[in-house]
């Protein structure tokens, strides 16, 4: 059997802010980097067999918060990025809503039909994560923890669970959020989802879906 632990990364600035962050590479917080804390300190008692992350600083300064409580190596995933926002990043969620109306009503009511200009579709995530995966059932037993992004772990979710991208509204994860798959028999099955218990209220602040 495989269980694959997926974490979002820890609070950045933008996620206070609520900018459109995609492939921009910013640090995490102050409560971005308690939070990854808590949750290496959380899963202290796991016997962990490998960490995969995102390349992007947020998601692999978690990841290494946690690899180091186990002592264990961050295998960097290339196919665990965040999704490219292409000209939505760096703006502000009012900037994008009022300059590309339109598409941004799409995006919250069709999600699956949406192509960001100069950026990439969810169904483009979708392939690339479920790449990452496949690979992993394929070739490990054991804990293995995925380390990345909001729109990312929403997609695989989805995907794990057999939904399609049209769904994507309905999942939310926040930042720190801990969700947790066992493989078996061919089967993904959902254990834990969006836990966030082992943070203390302070760390909690509830940010929208974003």
């Amino acid at each position: 059997m495989t269980e694959i632990m997926l974490v979002r990364h820890g609070e950045t600035e933008w996620n206070v802010g609520e900018v459109f962050r995609g492939r921009v590479d910013m640090e995490l917080n102050e409560t971005g980097t308690k939070q990854a804390e808590k949750l290496a300190e959380y899963l202290g008692n796991q016997r962990l067999k490998i960490i995969y992350s995102s390349p992007l600083q947020r998601a692999l300064k978690t990841a290494e918060i946690i690899a180091r409580q186990h002592k264990i190596e961050v295998t960097i995933a290339p196919g665990l990025i965040d999704f490219n926002y292409g000209q939505w990043q760096g703006l502000s969620h009012r900037k994008v809503k009022d300059r590309y109306k339109e598409l941004y009503g799409e995006w919250i009511n069709h999600p699956e039909r949406v192509k960001i200009p100069d950026g990439e579709n969810l169904e483009d995530v979708r392939q690339r994560t479920m790449a990452v995966v496949n690979d992993i059932i394929t070739g490990h037993n054991g804990t293995v923890v995925l380390v990345s992004h909001r729109v990312v772990n929403k997609v695989l979710i989805c995907a794990l669970l057999g939904l399609d991208d049209s769904h994507f509204w309905k999942i939310k994860q926040d930042t720190g959020g801990l969700t947790i798959f066992t493989h078996e028999n061919g089967r993904f099955v959902l254990t834990r989802h969006n836990d966030t218990s082992y943070l203390e209220p302070a760390d909690k602040t509830q940010l929208s879906d974003f």
